[in-house]
């Protein structure tokens, strides 16, 4: 799971960039139901919704977003600032996405404060189609987040707490230069979201989904539960077998999560 920096696979290779942020795998439908715009979790990048692409772009515009500082963009420096990211994303969103379908975001990890954001920001400056629809996984509300330190750890400590989170096999970063390209990435995606602080009663206008493994050492149904302040919109909560990868495993259920829930937007 975490591939920040490294080349992606040929078969991983995306069809079109629509822009620097955003990346197609499999082409968009003629009639497309939905735009669904998928942001990856810390160290993560955009291929690791490659699999959600070939499954869901039959039906959906599936956009997934790739973070400066890793695979094709790994020459430009990583940013630092959830702010940073959500604003730059916005920015290409409102361009690029069209206002004639729904627009629904998934971001996992990391990847729910910098959705959480951009759609904020979307929505503030009165994009022609702000989102419709987002699903939060794997991470505590916005007014939960706090410093644990991670981006402070050294490498062998970092690498320890990505083995912590599973996903991923660090034994690929027993390679001096394998680490040397992929945990600055991971370090600079750590500090973003973890000096990350919302502002105060921050919400959107969406209606939230919250999805979580329920072995999850970093978030806990509760926590996962607090978004609900953070929308002026319905709330639910999805609770999944696994850890905080849950969406691994488990892939066939969330997806089919997903799309239950995009039909449900869609029906209405």
């Amino acid at each position: 799971m975490i591939d920040a920096g490294l080349p992606a696979a040929g078969r991983t290779l995306p069809l079109d960039h629509p822009g620097p942020w955003l990346r197609r795998y499999h082409g968009r439908p003629a009639r497309a139901e939905a735009t669904l715009v998928c942001l990856p979790h810390a160290g993560g990048s955009a291929s690791f919704y490659y699999t959600w692409s070939e499954a869901l772009s039959a039906r959906y515009d599936v956009l997934a977003v790739q973070y400066p500082g890793r695979q094709d963009r790994h020459r430009e420096p990583c940013l630092t600032d959830v702010g940073a990211l959500a604003g730059a994303l916005a920015e290409e969103l409102a361009a690029a996405v069209p206002a004639d379908r729904p627009l629904v975001f998934f971001g996992h990890s990391m990847g729910a404060v910098v959705g959480f954001e951009t759609i904020r920001r979307l929505e503030r400056s009165g994009a022609s189609r702000p989102p419709d629809l987002f699903l939060a996984s794997g991470r505590r509300a916005p007014a939960l987040s706090r410093d644990d330190g991670i981006h402070r750890l050294s490498d062998a400590a970092l690498i320890t707490e990505l083995g912590r989170l599973g996903g991923t096999d660090t034994s690929v970063l027993d390679d001096p230069e394998l680490a040397q390209l992929v945990l600055p990435a991971v370090r600079a995606d750590f500090t973003a979201v973890e000096t990350y602080t919302p502002e105060a009663g921050a919400v959107v206008r969406c209606p939230v989904v919250a999805l979580l493994g329920d072995s999850d050492p970093r978030v806990t149904p509760e926590q996962a539960a607090a978004w609900r302040e953070h929308t002026t919109a319905d709330f639910a909560l999805r609770v999944f077998p696994g850890g905080h990868f849950y969406l691994g495993d488990g892939r066939a259920a969330v997806l089919s999560t997903v799309t239950a829930h995009v039909d449900a937007l869609l029906g209405g």
